[in-house]
């Protein structure tokens, strides 16, 4: 379900009340339990983490991340209704110390008089670092279970000491069955909107995974009283916003996407140009299309051609310098390209792997001789001990064994012989040579 309805209640519990008559559409459509939140089933679903700790009875501290109007807010709201939890909710870009503070108050007085409280955070990663680190004694100790809610990156933008002590669930954006569910819902309560078929998937594509944006795109069109329904275009020039043009096998915002990557990866640069025109054409976003081609670039060909990727970065910045239509002639020249450059997925199924190992190993200790050694006491401790300093050895390599005792060598990273990885091929060709050859430091 779409994040319908962020709340910024920071002292009250929440209930589920009948929204008023002249609400908004989504508003009037947001949803009264877990199982009604669409496109998210892998979290709220019996097997999912959402419906695993409410089947329970018990939540765990959580961040919620994912696209906007993915259904965050209301996750939260609904999760606090299915546990019997007081639900408190502030955001990030209007609350300060001051409002935690209070907040936390509460939550103490409500705790001793037996009632949990589930704090929602809406743009938790707004909050600065020292702010972040003032959740976690209250969260250590129950005073309130945290619920956090970004659009950008945990990793980045969370405290480590903070994402040790929740999980983090990552929502995904609304497809095309779940924003059709949605929009079905509201036609239920309203009425058929006035769209062709086409146009109706159109609007959906246009939605770009937002469940929000769909349903007050809709409550425009209710709110117009169009007589007779609307084609694609005459669509895109109501709601003046360009809306993919579908033709009559009513091929899909995804399908052309698909095809069009595959067509690059399949070295097909006409047929690479034709799916991008089409999209180009139909309206879709260029810079949606930039981000596509520089994935391509790092999936698909990697250091066979590790200039795919410049190009790709370089008709991003073009594309921002001169606009449409001039700067979709830089996107061109960054797909025939990456079309006609040469394939490889090795850094691809490099990172899969060495992901994979870190993953089953766990925190594994390097080896002595590289790790530092700032202090007496971690030098007496063998830090650093015997590290050879490759630009002292001969031809600039040491030849030393790098990894953990417990793993030993591995390889992930396996280049073809072609492009320019023939030429890295051959580096690590004479550098494990020459390991063979001289005991390791």
């Amino acid at each position: 379900m779409a994040d319908l309805f962020p709340e910024t209640v920071p002292d009250g519990a929440s209930t589920c009340s009948m929204p008023r008559a002249d609400a908004p559409l989504a508003d009037r459509l947001r949803p009264g339990s877990l199982d009604e939140i669409v496109g998210q089933e892998h979290l709220t679903g019996p097997d999912g983490a959402i419906g695993r700790m409410v089947a329970a009875g018990r939540l765990s501290s959580m961040i919620l991340w994912g696209p906007p109007g993915t259904g965050k807010t209301s996750t939260a709201r609904l999760l606090a209704d299915a546990v019997g939890m007081r639900f408190v909710a502030i955001s990030a870009v209007f609350s300060g110390v001051a409002d935690l503070k209070k907040v936390f108050a509460e939550a103490d007085k409500a705790a001793e008089a037996g009632q949990r409280t589930l704090l929602f955070v809406d743009e938790i990663h707004r909050f600065n670092r020292a702010q972040q680190d003032g959740f976690l004694p209250f969260v250590e100790r129950g005073t309130v279970t945290l619920v956090g809610a970004t659009t950008e990156n945990p990793s980045f933008e969370l405290n480590a000491a903070l994402l040790s002590r929740a999980q983090v669930l990552i929502l995904r954006r609304l497809d095309a069955d779940a924003l059709g569910r949605l929009l079905a819902r509201a036609e239920s309560l309203e009425g058929p909107l006035p769209l062709t078929a086409d146009a109706r998937e159109a609007l959906i594509a246009s939605a770009d995974g937002d469940g929000r944006f769909l349903l007050n795109q809709a409550e425009t069109l209710y709110a117009a009283d169009i007589a007779q329904p609307l084609s694609p275009t005459e669509l895109g020039q109501f709601l003046q916003r360009r809306v993919a043009v579908y033709d009559k096998d009513r091929e899909g915002h995804y399908n052309l996407i698909s095809a069009w990557h595959k067509s690059l990866r399949g070295s097909d640069p006409d047929a690479a140009l034709y799916y991008l025109a089409r999209m180009l054409v139909a309206g879709e976003e260029p810079l949606f299309v930039l981000r596509r081609l520089v994935r391509a670039a790092v999936e698909d060909i990697g250091l066979a051609d590790p200039q795919a990727l410049v190009q790709c970065l370089a008709a991003k910045d073009t594309y921002d310098f001169l606009g449409s239509p001039e700067g979709e002639l830089a996107i061109v020249q960054a797909c025939l390209y990456c079309a006609t450059a040469p394939k490889s997925n090795a850094v691809y199924k490099a990172q899969k792997a060495a992901w994979r190992s870190a993953k089953e190993t766990g925190s594994l200790m390097p080896p002595a001789h590289i790790l530092n050694a700032p202090t007496k006491l971690m030098k007496d401790a063998g830090y650093g001990k015997g590290y050879a300093y490759d630009h002292d050895a001969a031809e600039g390599f040491s030849g030393a064994d790098y990894w953990p005792e417990e793993l030993g060598r591995q390889t992930y990273y396996d280049p073809p012989d072609r492009g320019f990885e023939r030429e890295v091929r051959k580096r690590l060709d004479y550098w494990a040579r020459l390991r063979a050859e001289r005991p390791a430091g």
